[in-house]
C-alpha cells in the first residue's frame, strides 16, 4: 500500500461526492444538536466547531471508502496467487 494508491482511491469513483453528501447530512444534524440553541438565539456560532463538524464526517466517510477498496484490492490480489 502506498500513499499514491490511498490518495487515488480517495478521489476516484464518486468517493468525494458520497463523502460530501454524508458530511452535509451528518454535519447539519450534529451542528443542530450541538449549536442549535446558538443558531435559534441569533448568536454567532463557533465557526471552528461548525467547520470541524462537517469535516469529521467527510473524513470518516472517505476513510471508510478507501479502507474498503484497499481490502478489496488485497483480497483480489490474494485470490489471484
Amino acid at each position: 500500500m502506498s500513499w499514491k494508491t490511498v490518495c487515488g482511491y480517495a478521489v476516484s469513483d464518486g468517493v468525494p461526492r458520497r463523502s460530501l453528501w454524508v458530511a452535509l447530512i451528518v454535519g447539519t444534524i450534529l451542528n443542530l444538536i450541538n449549536q442549535g440553541d446558538i443558531f435559534l438565539s441569533g448568536q454567532r456560532p463557533d465557526f471552528t466547531k461548525l467547520l470541524l463538524t462537517y469535516l469529521v464526517p467527510y473524513m470518516v466517510s472517505t476513510y471508510g471508502a478507501v479502507s474498503f477498496r484497499l481490502h478489496a484490492a488485497q483480497t483480489a490480489a490474494t485470490r489471484q496467487t
